[in-house]
């Protein structure tokens, strides 16, 4: 199934964080918080202006980006569980040396 969001929405995965600290503890499950860091899966057109005019995202597939803690909306698709929000939701992208560190 292919979904494409409206608007000025994006679909996010969630990266998952490092199950260990740095001292090497292992952290349950049911202690370690959902991660605020994804990835863009899909993005929308855009919004529109008061002109009527569509203003682009600045954001787009692939990009690695942090977010909110109580940001968008969690729906499965395809037995994934994916995150749905608005543009404005994400509050910045991962770019250069970051998000490689982050993704090794």
């Amino acid at each position: 199934m292919k979904f494409r969001p409206l608007h000025d929405r994006v679909v996010v995965r969630r990266i998952e964080e490092d199950e260990r600290t740095r001292g090497g503890i292992i952290i349950p499950d049911t202690a370690k918080e959902k991660p605020q860091q994804g990835e863009i899966v899909a993005v929308g057109p855009g919004a529109r202006d008061e002109k009527g005019q569509l203003q682009p995202l600045d954001v787009k597939s692939g990009d690695r980006i942090l977010f909110g803690k109580w940001s968008g909306t969690e729906v499965k698709i395809d037995g994934e569980e994916l995150l749905i929000m608005k543009e404005s939701d994400v509050l910045g992208v991962l770019e250069g040396a970051a998000a490689k560190k982050k993704a090794a």
